[in-house]
């Protein structure tokens, strides 16, 4: 096909006079996964004040499949020119290089961290059949009941299986894991008593603990989550941290202009400690967290490592 006069114009411009001339366009944030969940958010928080500051449209791609290999790659592919960018999540980053390893892409290698635009703490619940009023209940309770409990997940490998295997390689507890294919159905059966216990980001389970249906034990924040002011974190019940928070950084593919990199970095710092935009997030359960690129990788790496050794000592393969 004969690309129009343009088009190759802007094919054969160097990368340089790219980054001087940046953004010429409108800027896409691509997203792994359907829109509505926490992914989709973190990009729709920034997309419309990060484009007035650039003058230039930001526009939101959902581009899911693959558990966010489809969304991943075609970030990974696409012009290092900064103008397709990926707006990514934890558990893809973190947990799903421990469980399936790195054989078509690496997140770590192939990706340019920018900046982390959100952060949700977590928030673990039991049905109000358990008796326990927290953690270290719930815990005694279990261990008073070796594989008599039920926790759900999203599926095998997710951060929430992975989380509820590491706190149960540190408490000694016998809990059974029943993998689920989405979060509806998880709290549904929640709900209804088959489960017992269960760990996820707040907005799904705010209104079934307020209304007594479910019983928050612990949050995972380093501070308890303002939305559940009551609840003990596991730090303050004297468990150790476990890496279980989402969050959400924009990336880059590798090669994309250090200058744009940058720009990019300074404009989301300001997009994020606006007050509209901290309000928009806190409504939604979760935190307008910004965190420099040097901070995400580091986070990055850390999580993986800790995630890779919990896959080692439970023995969890891909499915």
């Amino acid at each position: 096909m004969r690309l129009p006069r343009r088009t190759l114009a802007a094919a054969l411009l160097p990368l340089p006079a790219l980054a001087q001339a940046w953004p010429s366009r409108t800027i896409t944030l691509l997203v792994a996964s359907p829109a509505g969940g926490g992914t989709d958010f973190a990009a729709r928080l920034v997309a419309e004040p990060l484009a007035q500051r650039l003058g230039q449209p930001v526009v939101v791609e959902n581009r899911p499949g693959g558990n966010g290999a489809v969304g991943m790659l075609a970030a990974i592919r696409a012009r290092p020119d900064g103008h397709t960018l990926l707006v990514a999540y934890s558990g893809t980053l973190t947990g799903k290089p421990a469980v399936e390893g790195v054989a078509d892409y690496d997140p770590a290698r192939d990706l340019v961290p920018i900046a982390q635009l959100t952060n949700s703490p977590q928030v673990m619940v039991v049905h109000p059949s358990v008796a326990a009023r927290d953690l270290r209940e719930f815990v005694a309770y279990a261990k008073a009941r070796p594989g008599q409990l039920n926790y759900g997940s999203s599926g095998n490998g997710s951060l929430h299986h992975l989380g509820c295997e590491l706190l149960k390689l540190r408490t000694g507890i016998d809990i059974v894991h029943v993998p689920y294919r989405g979060t509806g159905e998880t709290i549904t059966d929640l709900l209804a008593g088959r489960l017992q216990f269960y760990m996820n980001s707040p907005p799904p389970l705010l209104a079934f603990c307020r209304d007594g249906r479910l019983r928050p034990v612990a949050t995972t924040g380093a501070a308890r989550h303002r939305a559940l002011p009551e609840v003990p974190t596991l730090v303050e019940q004297g468990f150790e941290p476990i890496p279980i928070d989402s969050w959400f950084p924009l990336m880059a593919p590798l090669g994309t202009p250090p200058a744009v990199l940058a720009r990019l970095q300074a404009e989301l710092r300001a997009v994020l400690a606006d007050a509209n935009v901290q309000r928009r997030a806190e409504e939604a359960g979760t935190f307008a967290d910004f965190a420099p690129a040097e901070a995400v990788a580091a986070r990055q790496a850390q999580e993986t490592a800790a995630w890779t050794e919990v896959v080692k000592r439970v023995g969890i393969k891909p499915d």
